[in-house]
């Protein structure tokens, strides 16, 4: 029970402020031009921030699991491989081929793996999974450039798509935190403070965009994909993972971490990326609001399972 609450203290407020901004966009307190201005500067500025800080604070060092690394790294590009093979074969409109795809194997690992590894495992949790998020986020941020340029309808030539890769502004903030972490700089508290407030507004306002820019009514036409997509990410994935790393040899914090990245709901940047792209954007914010309203219970069921049969 315990867990369940967790899990639901940490989706809960997610939710309502997704909620929060439908409700807002219905009094039009919200309108469509804010919405569109508040999902950029969440895109250009605050996320990368918070990426910066969160990679900035894990602390990257030399003491490092080797092998958990390069398991998490070749699960998330099995997940993408596997993906761009059988989803183009069921999906024929390539708006809606990278959203699910990027739906998939992207996570909300900043928001749930860090406190969800904290309280399996404690202190040994946080360790194990701070230095994945150092790692897998930046993984996460240029996949998706490339996955959703990939599948953009606005063809371009291969230098425009790698100045756009290295210019795009989550892969900027992933970068610079990996360097002055590494090299253990230490910021000035008054910038680090400055970041942490610009860091503390990213996931808020997106959430609040999201819920504003949501179409329910238009759930049900999308509603076959949204189905797949979920079961996908919250149980198959999930599922396969866990036996796998159990497989080959990992057990307790490696472990949790591994749940921790690939358990949680669909990525709420994901949402954000989908609209500076030719994309369904409106699919990717269905995704993340139905993932993120099941994924707390899929959460609790792994949980109660891995508990009673002595893995966690």
């Amino acid at each position: 029970m315990e867990n369940l609450i967790f899990s639901l203290n940490v989706v809960a407020p997610i939710f309502l402020l997704m909620c929060v901004g439908a409700f807002l966009k219905r009094v039009k307190i919200f309108d469509s031009e804010f919405l569109v201005k508040a999902n950029t500067f969440a895109f250009q500025v605050l996320f990368p921030v918070l990426l910066f800080n969160n990679i900035y604070k894990s602390k990257v060092s030399g003491d490092v699991n080797i092998k958990l690394i390069i398991f998490a790294i070749a699960v998330v590009f099995a997940i993408i491989g596997i993906s761009l093979f059988a989803v183009p074969k069921f999906e024929k409109d390539n708006k809606n081929r990278g959203i699910i795809i990027q739906g998939l194997y992207r996570s909300n690992f900043v928001l749930f793996g860090v406190s969800l590894s904290q309280n399996i495992f404690g202190d040994a949790g946080l360790a194990a999974v701070t230095t994945l998020v150092a790692i897998i986020i930046p993984i996460y941020n240029f996949m998706a450039v490339i996955i959703l340029d990939m599948f953009s309808n606005d063809k371009s030539d291969i230098k425009k798509n790698i100045i756009s890769i290295v210019k795009n502004p989550l892969i900027i903030g992933s970068v610079l935190g990996i360097i002055v972490s590494a090299l253990g700089i230490k910021l000035p508290v008054f910038i680090e403070n400055t970041i942490g407030d610009m860091a503390d507004m990213a996931t808020p306002l997106a959430l609040m965009a999201l819920g504003g820019d949501i179409e329910i009514n238009n759930i049900r036409k999308n509603l076959n994909y949204i189905t797949v997509v979920t079961i996908g990410k919250l149980l198959v994935i999930p599922a396969v993972v866990i036996v796998m790393a159990y497989a080959f040899g990992f057990r307790g914090p490696e472990l949790g971490a591994l749940f921790s990245m690939v358990a949680p709901s669909v990525a709420v940047s994901s949402y954000t990326m989908a609209q500076q792209y030719d994309c369904n954007y409106e699919l990717a914010g269905q995704l993340v609001f139905v993932s993120t309203m099941f994924s707390p219970f899929t959460i609790f069921i792994f949980i109660f399972v891995l508990k009673t049969v002595g893995v966690f």
